[in-house]
């Protein structure tokens, strides 16, 4: 899989010192010393601050922690409870919290700590709140730190001018630190990030530029310290800014072409184009010294899946020299990236684990391999170990099986995992990384990403901004609980029916099982998508109506093909259970005989060779779905069906290709030469036409005046009933 990279706007960070008030007071007693402790600093201001809720767009968390005690403010709903929490970037000593209560204060709350924003621990509780400022002091330490508000001073909700948490750390910061290096020995590696192991848990990175501050809270929430991009150019800094501000890292991609997913571009030719590798070499150096002391930066990457994208360009033994070019060119690019940074390290990701033997041959300055894997995500320690591979690896796609992997279903589609098969499949991917103790360094799986559409329905954790189980599965794996969470609604046992004949235009039945494990009520929502049937991959929401019971009758679209039908639903509360299974929709069945099956069919022109054709015209009556006639690529052309004798005819089907007629003429001849016009359009749409016809006759023509693509004409049926 692959993605175009995106990037997000910067957020500042700033550390302010708290100024110590009081006065020593002179005397001529000698006094022991005192013992040595850290300076109390104010640790939350201008962190990552979220809460369970915020009255509008004016009164975001954040307003709480940009030292302006007069001017912003955080308020919640008018609700209990609610929570405010600030995550201070490292585990801390805490000394005081002081909140500026606005006149909507809380009566009762407690201070808590957490060391993974999960567990929560409670260093104060108050009773009895009366407003204005509260300045407690505690004892503990912890990252995350929140005001839980159990009770309010009145109708409104809580609503804070300023969340100040002071106390001391001596640990190192977040992101930034020190140099990111591969240590350790054969089979027994780790990853360090200035001297200390870190472990990648990451996701791949999807939303747009302008929504990262939106999105990253809600990473980090998910317990993800790493997101990969694809690309790294001019436009990355804000994405590197709103990642450090949120304690987040980066792997920094480079793209090669050919790649091997969509968006891949044109095949470039690694042994004699010097031209191209050099300007990339030129292009990569720039942009790993502009972010190489970035505080985000966790390492290089240069490709994804060129090793196995190359056999889109090429074959045979030409395929194997452009293989062992584009790697060795990896190598070069390691070298170059070593020179100007030596404190991250260079990895280069491709598709399965058949790139490493490349790898290991031609790029032995990488130091470590990523690799994409999905269903066979379990099999990469197996691969690794008979490989006889000397480095690391981390995997940086990995999810649930994709269509490339999963067997077709009874219309011959893949059979796409249901969401609690997904769920499972993502908790077992982590599963077997971790399980690759001292050689597997982490994953990012696959994806952080928002698009809804054909794609973003299987891969996506939060498609439109949806919770989906797969989410909280990542969330589990990565941060050990998910516990107090709300979790979405849980669809079982979807079935279509009929799953392979619904006629085109004609309502077909949808039955799911739809539970919501808290209770919540659901709504629901019926979308098609025609991927399969005419190559759009977008989500469109579906003409249907519920019968009860978790039944909707859903109308099939005009187009012929298999399509993809989605249950989606939502409990009100940001989560989504989505389910889809594929529906064949077929031409409307007509009563009576189609009298022209198999009769003698000629035209003005046909198809030779073009795509699927030879196209000639008794494919248009041979009562196939799957064989089409296809005329020249002009006006005006025809095609007609010699009944053999006078044939009472009542109704004509004729089932379109994408190649359709606009404007056309229906005639009847009962010689072949003389003709009569028994019906006539001008706005043809393509799909299936109906047409009633009450005639006698032994040939019938469609004349076809105007079509409605820059293609020819094409009839997948030309159907004569009587």
């Amino acid at each position: 899989m692959s993605t175009a990279p995106t990037h997000g706007r910067p957020v500042g960070r700033l550390a302010v010192p708290l100024l110590a008030l009081g006065a020593l007071v002179a005397s001529s007693l000698v006094l022991a010393a005192p013992p040595a402790q850290a300076a109390e600093t104010l640790l939350s201001q201008d962190r990552p601050a979220t809460a369970s809720s915020q009255e509008g767009d004016g009164y975001a968390p954040a307003a709480a922690v940009d030292g302006d005690l007069t001017g912003t403010r955080w308020a919640s709903r008018w609700s209990d409870p609610q929570w405010f929490q600030v995550d201070l970037g490292q585990r801390s000593d805490l000394s005081r919290v002081v909140l500026t209560w606005e006149g909507a204060y809380g009566k009762s709350y407690q201070i808590q700590a957490s060391d993974n924003g999960t567990d929560w621990r409670t260093l104060r509780s108050v009773t009895g709140g009366d407003g204005g400022t509260d300045e407690l002091t505690v004892t503990g330490s912890g990252r995350y730190v929140r005001m839980l508000g159990t009770e309010r001073s009145g109708g409104y909700g809580y609503s804070l001018w300023e969340f100040q948490v002071y106390g001391s750390t001596d640990g190192p910061p977040p992101v930034g630190g020190g140099a990111v290096e591969v240590t350790g020995s054969q089979g027994n590696w780790q990853l360090t990030v200035g001297g200390r192991p870190y472990t990648v848990k990451g996701l791949t990175w999807g939303p747009a530029i302008a929504d990262a501050p939106r999105y990253m809270p809600d990473v980090k929430s998910m317990g993800v310290n790493t997101i990969r991009t694809w690309g790294t150019d001019a436009g990355t800094e804000p994405l590197l800014d709103s990642a450090a501000a949120h304690g987040i890292r980066v792997v920094n991609g480079f793209w090669l072409q050919p790649g091997g997913g969509p968006g891949s571009g044109g095949c470039v030719n690694y042994v004699t184009d010097t031209t191209y590798k050099n300007n990339m070499l030129t292009e990569f150096a720039k942009w790993v010294e502009a972010y190489k002391s970035h505080p985000a930066t966790l390492m290089w990457n240069v490709g994804n899946e060129s090793v196995l994208g190359l056999q889109n360009c090429y074959g045979g033994a030409e395929l194997e020299a452009q293989r062992n070019a584009y790697t060795g060119f990896v190598n070069d690019v390691a070298k170059k990236i070593h020179s100007i940074d030596p404190d991250h390290p260079v990895t280069s990701t491709d598709a399965w684990t058949g790139a490493w033997p490349y790898y290991q041959r031609n790029a032995p300055d990488l130091d470590l391999y990523s690799m994409n894997s999905y269903g066979d995500i379990c099999n990469v320690q197996e691969d690794w170990e008979e490989g006889g591979y000397t480095k690391p690896y981390i995997i940086t796609e990995g999810g649930p099986a994709g269509e490339w992997e999963v067997p077709d279903d009874a219309n011959g589609v893949p059979d796409e995992p249901t969401d609690v098969q997904k769920a499972e499949e993502y908790t077992k991917a982590w599963d077997c990384v971790t399980g690759h103790q001292g050689v597997a360094l982490g994953a990012t799986l696959f994806h952080y990403g928002v698009e809804h559409d054909f794609g973003g329905i299987w891969f996506n954790l939060v498609p439109d901004g949806l919770k989906r189980l797969s989410y909280y599965a990542v969330k589990q794996a990565y941060s050990g609980s998910t516990s107090g969470d709300n979790t979405p609604p849980v669809i079982t046992d979807m079935a279509v029916s009929p799953a392979s004949s619904a006629a085109a235009g004609e309502e077909f039945t949808v039955r799911a099982d739809v539970r919501d494990p808290d209770g919540d009520p659901v709504t629901y929502k019926v979308f098609l998508s025609g991927n399969y049937a005419n190559g759009d991959k977008r989500l469109v929401e579906a003409e249907w109506r519920s019968t009860g019971n978790g039944t909707f009758a859903v109308r099939a679209p005009e187009k012929l093909g298999v399509w993809k039908v989605y249950i989606q639903a939502e409990d009100g509360r940001g989560n989504a259970g989505i389910e889809t299974k594929s529906v064949k929709v077929v031409a409307p069945p007509v009563t009576g005989t189609n009298v022209a099956l198999n009769k003698p069919t000629t035209a003005s022109s046909f198809q030779p060779s073009y795509g699927d054709c030879p196209c000639e015209p008794t494919k248009a009556t041979d009562g196939r779905a799957d064989t089409r006639w296809a005329s020249d690529w002009s006006d005006p052309q025809w095609i007609q069906v010699d009944l053999g004798a006078p044939t009472p005819i009542r109704e004509l089907q004729l089932v379109w290709d994408p190649a359709y007629a606009k404007s056309y003429d229906v005639q009847v001849s009962d010689n072949g030469t003389s003709w009569r016009t028994v019906h006539t359009t001008t706005a043809g749409n393509g799909d299936i036409d109906s047409i009633d016809v009450a005639e006698t006759a032994r040939h019938v023509r469609l004349h076809l005046t105007a079509r409605g693509t820059g293609w020819g004409y094409s009839l997948h049926e030309f159907g004569i009933y009587s």
